[in-house]
């Protein structure tokens, strides 16, 4: 086994001399070099692409791309693909989209689009004077941009507002300029970066002609989008009648059925700990879309959480409401997308995947992605009050434990007739593996 200590130089090695010395660490070089040029892909011309999407790239990882089927929104329906390791939330997805469409779908209520980004920057000299100088600095720094802006604009977007907000009572001498952006089918992060770094270097610019030389009265300390996007949601919900639930209420009478969903959201609106886990069920369904369509998940997950605290307790982001034999559901999410632009372009599978979705605009695909989620939550919390959600993850749990253990058609069969009603375990089933085979 080689020296696992501090390497030097690793990113000048070639593909094939970073995949051989990692290879090397393992257990089993030859066994480990085997699996890491095995996913990669075969063909040369997406393989050279492919590596050359991140750093120190030597294989790639797979993940089940999958499709849930029969989403009907806004009376399209759509097969959309998710990227999800766990099949349960496949199949919960696709069950819970079925039932929605057979009573109307999922409707888009709202959708808003706007994006953030600051400019941090202390200022040393009298508060009047900024104040005073605001309308020439605003002015200044929007006609520096238009020769950024200028293709954005054609297409139909561009800087919306351009503020400077004070924030001397947070943290001293501290201003922020923030730039509120509409970029279309981009999802606009190295746009409204270039935008903010333009910004910067222009305010520190515009003072350098009031600064005495002995003390430099405007100091940037960083520009940056911002990922919480409160101004780019998407509202989504989908209702029937209460009789309207008999299939999927397991023997309880609709109306408790019903009573109980209620209960499960305001008990996710009110207690964090509940709330928590309430949307990482939406975001089960939102992730997975995010991942096969090139869309940066880390970023959906920061915005949805943040907005979810957004009045200073974390809460459930999708609610419920009972009202005239009536059950509504929705949800309300920040979500900054793109069609364009990216990864969409560049992944062949991320490409396919919008053309599934019929080549949607960016609007149009946030108002598919939360109707996964929205679906997502349903399902999930359909099982809480009824079944409980073990029922489905156990049937998970045993096939990936069937798969370790390599079991024939004939084994798995037996196994998952036997555990159809009792708990499973790995013991368990090796315990009745062995018993079935003697």
């Amino acid at each position: 086994m080689l020296n696992t200590g501090i390497v030097r130089g690793f990113s000048k090695l070639t593909e094939e001399e970073k995949r051989n010395f990692i290879a090397r660490i393992c257990n089993d070089p030859t066994q480990a070099e085997d699996r890491l040029e095995r996913f990669l892909m075969e063909d040369e011309n997406e393989r050279s692409q492919f590596l050359e999407l991140s750093e120190n790239t030597i294989s790639s990882f797979h993940t089940p791309y999958g499709i849930a089927p029969n989403f009907l929104v806004n009376a399209k329906v759509y097969h959309v693909p998710l990227v999800i390791e766990e099949s349960s939330v496949v199949a919960a997805a696709s069950h819970s989209a079925r039932f929605w469409a057979e009573r109307g779908g999922f409707t888009v209520k709202s959708v808003t689009t706007v994006k953030l980004g600051h400019v941090y920057f202390r200022w040393f000299g009298a508060p009047s004077y900024i104040r005073e100088r605001w309308h020439q600095l605003k002015l200044f720094l929007l006609e520096r941009l238009k020769k950024l802006t200028i293709n954005m604009v054609r297409r139909g977007g561009g800087i919306l507002s351009l503020e400077l907000l004070d924030e001397t009572l947070t943290i001293n001498n501290l201003y922020k300029l923030e730039l509120k952006v509409e970029t279309i089918n981009s999802m606009g992060a190295n746009f409204v970066n270039t935008c903010l770094e333009d910004m910067a270097e222009a305010l520190e610019m515009f003072f350098t002609a009031d600064d005495d030389h002995e003390e430099k009265k405007c100091q940037v300390a960083m520009a940056i989008l911002s990922n919480y996007t409160p101004e780019c949601t998407v509202t989504v919900e989908a209702s029937c009648e209460t009789d309207h639930l008999k299939p999927i209420a397991e023997r309880l009478p609709v109306e408790v059925f019903a009573d109980k969903l209620c209960l499960a959201y305001q008990i996710a609106h009110h207690d964090p700990s509940r709330a928590v886990t309430h949307n990482k069920g939406i975001m089960n369904g939102v992730d997975a879309v995010l991942m096969a369509t090139g869309n940066d998940y880390r970023a959906a997950e920061a915005a949805a959480h943040a907005f979810a605290a957004r009045d200073g307790q974390y809460r459930a982001l999708s609610y419920c409401s009972l009202s005239n034999g009536v059950l509504s559901i929705g949800l309300t999410i920040p979500m900054a997308l793109g069609t364009v632009g990216g990864i969409t372009n560049l992944h062949p599978l991320a490409r396919l995947s919008l053309e599934i979705l019929g080549n949607p605009n960016a609007k149009e695909l946030m108002g598919i992605v939360a109707s996964v989620g929205l679906a997502s939550n349903f399902a999930a919390v359909r099982s809480l009050v009824t079944t409980g959600i073990q029922k489905g993850h156990m049937r998970l749990h045993l096939s990936n434990i069937l798969n370790t253990l390599n079991v024939n058609n004939g084994q798995r069969e037996e196994a998952e007739l036997y555990f159809s009603n009792r708990k499973v375990s790995f013991n368990a089933v090796k315990h009745f593996l062995h018993e079935i085979s003697h």
